[in-house]
């Protein structure tokens, strides 16, 4: 296979792993407290991903002052990011979590013209504010489809484009296991002491079973997404991030029985056609 449909699959079989991971915690989610959740899920995949950085010798690498501090940046708008979003995953339908996150492109292209001047031109700026006029057709503030959990995930968005935006910023030289890794351990120490707040649920052989697979893939998320930056042309792979909601729509039909109403549908199209020309224009100016 050529690097490029090499790429296309690893960042395909990367949506499908965070997708799956989504819904495995969302099943466990309704008898564990969030904390507990995420404290369990935590213990399994940084014991996946510390195994995976040692094997790879990303732990024996020197990480400059500048980097330290970006990581740490990223680490803690990573556990805000989990909380915010694991949280609007447990209240609302799958599909129309992973439908809000789709405008993560837009919004890390427009922090990254506002932030760090990068230059976007008018049709990428006009792209941005039709994709999230798409985003309010999914969230209809004002109606009765809208509640606080709609703003839990658009907080999530914003943790997660300041996490982007951080790794943007990383030398090239620092291993994304590396960053991973202090990303989980991060979310496991800040989980671990909010669950001393709360009472914990019994985790049965069923429960501990849900959480390990969560773990697993979202773990097989994180690997395939750094094999992803190393095939191909990265603004060839990027377009196929989109078919995580494929696969969010299906697994919330089949797995809870939730299909989005009509206009999330036509939010989330739009957001993914505008996200598609935003992409489509950084690789047009990249051949320039």
């Amino acid at each position: 296979m050529s690097p490029n449909l090499t790429g296309a699959i690893l960042m395909m079989v990367s949506m499908a792993c965070f997708t799956i991971n989504d819904a495995f915690l969302k099943a466990a989610g309704g008898a564990l407290p969030l904390f507990q959740l995420l404290f369990l899920r935590g213990i399994f995949s940084s014991l996946l991903i510390g195994g995976l950085a040692w094997q790879r010798g990303s732990l024996r690498i020197a990480v400059s002052t500048q980097d330290r501090r970006l990581i740490a940046l990223r680490s803690v708008a990573e556990v805000a990011a989990a909380y915010f979003f694991v949280t609007a995953l447990l209240e609302m339908p799958l599909a129309n979590v992973t439908a809000i996150l789709q405008v993560l492109p837009l919004t890390v292209t427009l922090g990254s013209a506002v932030f760090f001047q990068e230059p976007v031109g008018w049709r990428r700026f006009l792209a941005i504010g039709i994709g999230f006029a798409g985003m309010l057709l999914i969230v209809r503030p004002g109606t009765d489809g809208f509640n606080v959990w709609s703003l839990y995930a658009l907080i999530a968005v914003i943790c997660v484009t300041v996490r982007d935006l951080s790794t943007r910023r990383l030398s090239p030289g620092v291993p994304s296991l590396l960053v991973t890794l202090s990303a989980s351990v991060t979310v496991l120490v800040a989980a671990g002491l909010a669950s001393l707040t709360i009472t914990w649920a019994p985790v049965t052989p069923w429960l501990g079973g849900l959480v390990l697979a969560s773990s697993v893939f979202i773990v097989g998320g994180y690997f395939f997404s750094v094999q992803v930056m190393r095939a191909g042309d990265v603004s060839f792979i990027a377009p196929f991030r989109y078919t995580g909601l494929i696969w969010a729509l299906a697994l919330g039909w089949f797995v809870f029985g939730d299909w989005p109403a009509p206009l999330t549908l036509a939010g989330a199209a739009i957001i993914v056609a505008t996200g598609l020309f935003t992409l489509y224009r950084e690789r047009s100016l990249m051949r320039r």
